[in-house]
C-alpha cells in the first residue's frame, strides 16, 4: 500500500479496513486486526468466523493488544512525518467486561441511577464491544424498569439518558427478550413519553421512545398486543401528525404494522383517524420505506368497512394509492394492488369505479399486465379489470381494444 509516495509495510495494514492499524490486536486465530474493525465484525455484524482464516471466532474471544506492532507503526509514522503522515496516538485501554457489568448492576440502585446512566451512555458511544457487554449484562431489563419507574413517579430526570442508551444499543438486541411480565406498563410508559412537548429535547426523546416501543411490540405476544387501549393509537396518530423525525415516523409505522393484524386494534386505529393521517403522511413524505409501511397498514385497515370508507372519503385516497403502483418497489406494488382489489370488491360503487377511471387506476392496472411484475399481481390486476369490465368499457378514458385484450 502506498500513501503520499511512501510504501506502507504490508503487516501495518488491517485485513478488514485495509488501512494502517491504530490499535492492532491479535485474535485466537493468530491474525492481527485493527481493534475497531474486528470488533465491528464480531459485535455489530455478529460474525463468528475469522475473516482471514475462516476459523471459529466467538464474540467474547480475547483480543490481545499487539504492543510491539503498534510501537513499530508509531515509529514508522514519526520517521515519515515529512510526508504528511501523522503519528498514531497510543490507544486508551479498553474497558473490561467486569467494569461494564458492574455499571449495569448499579443502575438498579436508586441513588446511583442518573450518574450510572450518564456513564453508560458515554461508554456506549465508544464501540460496539461496550454495548454488547451491556446487553449481555441485562441492560435492557434495567432500562425498561427505570422508564416504568419514571412513569409511575411522573419524573423526567434520567429519562432522556435512558432512552438515548436504549437507542444506542438497538442494533445489538437481536432476539434479546424485553421483560414481558410488565409489558402493559412498559407500553403505557413509552406512550406517556411520546406525549411530551416542550420538555427536554422532546423531538429526540420521541424518536428514542418510538424505537423502544417498536422493540417492545416486536417482541410482544399476541395476547399482549390484544390488550392495547384506544389511548395507545390516539397518541401515536397525534405524534405522526406532529413534530417528529423521519426515523421516528418509520419506527411508529412499524408499531402500527405489528399491531394491526388484530381486528380490535384495527378498529381503534380507524376510530383514531389513522387512515386519514396515513394518507396525509404519504402525500407529504413520499419516501420508499415509509410508503411501504403505510401501504401495508392501509391494506389491513381496508379490510374493515369503516377503514375503506375513511380512505374513500379522503379526496386523494384512491389517487395516492394508484400513483404508487409501479413507482416505488415490488413491495409497494403488492400492497397497493391489494388495497385497490379490496376496495373494488367490497366498496366498488359506481362512484368509486368512476373515480378509479378519473385518477388513472384502470390505466395503471393495464400497465401492471404489461410490466415485469410478479404473476400473482398480474392475476390480481386482471381479476379487477374483468370484474368491472362492463362499467369501464364505455369510458372515453380507456382504449376499449386494450382493455379487452387484458381481460381475456
Amino acid at each position: 500500500m502506498e500513501i503520499s509516495n511512501v510504501e506502507v509495510p504490508e503487516y501495518f495494514i488491517c485485513p478488514i479496513s485495509l488501512q494502517i492499524m491504530k490499535d492492532p490486536v491479535t485474535t485466537i486465530s493468530g491474525i492481527t486486526y485493527d481493534r475497531d474493525s474486528i470488533e465491528y465484525w464480531l459485535f455489530k455484524n455478529q460474525n463468528t468466523i475469522c475473516p482471514v482464516t475462516k476459523q471459529p471466532l466467538q464474540r467474547d474471544s480475547d483480543l490481545t493488544p499487539n504492543h510491539t506492532l503498534r510501537r513499530l507503526i508509531q515509529a514508522w509514522c514519526t520517521v515519515n512525518a515529512a510526508y504528511g503522515i501523522d503519528r498514531i496516538p497510543t490507544p486508551k485501554p479498553p474497558l473490561s467486561k467486569f467494569y461494564v457489568l458492574n455499571l449495569v448492576r448499579d443502575l438498579w440502585l436508586p441513588d446511583l441511577q442518573v450518574k450510572t446512566l450518564q456513564k453508560l451512555e458515554g461508554i456506549a458511544v465508544e464501540n460496539d464491544r461496550n454495548k454488547s457487554y451491556m446487553v449481555e449484562g441485562g441492560l435492557v431489563k434495567a432500562l425498561m424498569y427505570f422508564i416504568i419507574s419514571c412513569h409511575r413517579k411522573r419524573q423526567t430526570e434520567g429519562l432522556e439518558e435512558a432512552l438515548s442508551l436504549f437507542y444506542l444499543i438497538r442494533g445489538l438486541l437481536g432476539q434479546e427478550k424485553i421483560p414481558l411480565s410488565q409489558n402493559e406498563e412498559i407500553v403505557e410508559s413509552l406512550i406517556w413519553v411520546l406525549g411530551f412537548d416542550g420538555v427536554l429535547d422532546h423531538v429526540a426523546l420521541k424518536v428514542h421512545a418510538a424505537y423502544a416501543l417498536k422493540a417492545v411490540t416486536e417482541r410482544a405476544n399476541s395476547s399482549t398486543l390484544a390488550k392495547l387501549k384506544p389511548e395507545f393509537f390516539d397518541k401515536i396518530v397525534r405524534v405522526l401528525r406532529g413534530d417528529i423525525s423521519q426515523q421516528g415516523i418509520n419506527a411508529l409505522l412499524h408499531v402500527f404494522l405489528k399491531t394491526c393484524p388484530c381486528g380490535r386494534n384495527r378498529m381503534m386505529m380507524i376510530e383514531a383517524g389513522a387512515v386519514f393521517e396515513l394518507i396525509e403522511l404519504e402525500l407529504n413524505i413520499p419516501e420508499k420505506k415509509t410508503t411501504e409501511l403505510i401501504l401495508g397498514i392501509l391494506f389491513h385497515l381496508c379490510s374493515c368497512a369503516d377503514g375503506r370508507a375513511q380512505l374513500l372519503n379522503h379526496a386523494a385516497g384512491v389517487a395516492v394509492i394508484t400513483r404508487r403502483i409501479l413507482n416505488v418497489s415490488n413491495t409497494a406494488d403488492d400492497r397497493a394492488i391489494l388495497i385497490i382489489s379490496v376496495i373494488s370488491k367490497y366498496s366498488g360503487t359506481n362512484g368509486v369505479l368512476q373515480e378509479m377511471l378519473r385518477v388513472g387506476t384502470v390505466v395503471k392496472l393495464c400497465m401492471v399486465l404489461q410490466a415485469d411484475c410478479a404473476v400473482h399481481l398480474k392475476d390480481k390486476a386482471r381479476e379487477i379489470l374483468r370484474t368491472h369490465f362492463d362499467v369501464w368499457k364505455d369510458s372515453p378514458c380507456i382504449d376499449l381494444p386494450t382493455l379487452t385484450t387484458y381481460t381475456r
